[in-house]
C-alpha cells in the first residue's frame, strides 16, 4: 500500500533531529537515529516485535503436552481463554488468521467431531454462536469463517484434539501480505483481544 504524504508531518530529510531524551512505546529512551548507518530503499517496515515469542516457540509451542488439554489448567489470561463452559471452552488462536480468531474446544481429548457426545456437540454449537455475537459486537466484523479440520491430512494443526475455528472477516480487510509474503498483519496484540472478548462475553 502506498502512503500519501501528509503536509502536517515533517519530511524526515528536513526535520530537526529528535532529542535523545524522548521515550518510545516501551518507555525506553528514544535515540536519534539520524547518525545510524543504513541504505534507504523503496520499502516500508511493519515492526512486529511481539511476534518473536511465536517465532522462538516454533510451530508447536507445547511439544510434550496437547495445548488444548493443557490450557484449561492455567489462568485464563495466561492461556488466552475467553470463556469456560461445562464440557467445552473458548480461547484465542495463538497463530490467528485474523484478530479475534477463536477456537472452541471440548475439554476431553477427542480427535474428531463424531467422537463428541451430544452434550459436547450442543455446547460447542452454543459457544460458537455466542462467540460470533461477541466478535460482531467488539469488532464490527462483516462475516465469519467457521470450520473444523479433521485430521492432519485435512489441515488440522493439532490433529489429536477437536477444535472449531471462528474467524471474523471484514469487507475492507484485503491486502497483499497473505498472497506474496505468507504474512498476516494483525492490528491488535493477543492480550488486548482476549481482554476485549472476555469482557464482552455474557456471564452466567
Amino acid at each position: 500500500m502506498t502512503s500519501t504524504p501528509d503536509a502536517s508531518v515533517p519530511d524526515a530529510s528536513t526535520a530537526e533531529p529528535v532529542e535523545a531524551s524522548g521515550t518510545d512505546a516501551s518507555g525506553l529512551g528514544a535515540e536519534d537515529a539520524g547518525h545510524l548507518a543504513g541504505i534507504p530503499d523503496e520499502f516500508q517496515r511493519l515492526w512486529t516485535p511481539h511476534r518473536m515469542a511465536y517465532i522462538q516457540a516454533g510451530p508447536e509451542p507445547l511439544r510434550d503436552e496437547c495445548p488444548f488439554c493443557e490450557a484449561p489448567k492455567h489462568p485464563d489470561a495466561e492461556r488466552l481463554i475467553v470463556a469456560r463452559g461445562t464440557t467445552a471452552y473458548v480461547l484465542l488462536n495463538l497463530f490467528p488468521y485474523n484478530s479475534g480468531h477463536l477456537l472452541v474446544c471440548p475439554y476431553r481429548h477427542i480427535a474428531t467431531y463424531d467422537q463428541a457426545t451430544a452434550e459436547e456437540v450442543a455446547e460447542i454449537g452454543a459457544l460458537t454462536q455466542t462467540g460470533m455475537r461477541v466478535l460482531r459486537d467488539v469488532s464490527n466484523c462483516d462475516g465469519f469463517n467457521l470450520g473444523m479440520n479433521q485430521g492432519a491430512v485435512a489441515g488440522a494443526g493439532v490433529d489429536g484434539h477437536l477444535h472449531q475455528h471462528i474467524v471474523p472477516r471484514w469487507k475492507s480487510d484485503a491486502n497483499f501480505f497473505p498472497i506474496i509474503a505468507k504474512t498476516k498483519a494483525l492490528p491488535q496484540l493477543l492480550g488486548q483481544v482476549r481482554e476485549a472478548v472476555a469482557h464482552a462475553w455474557p456471564q452466567g
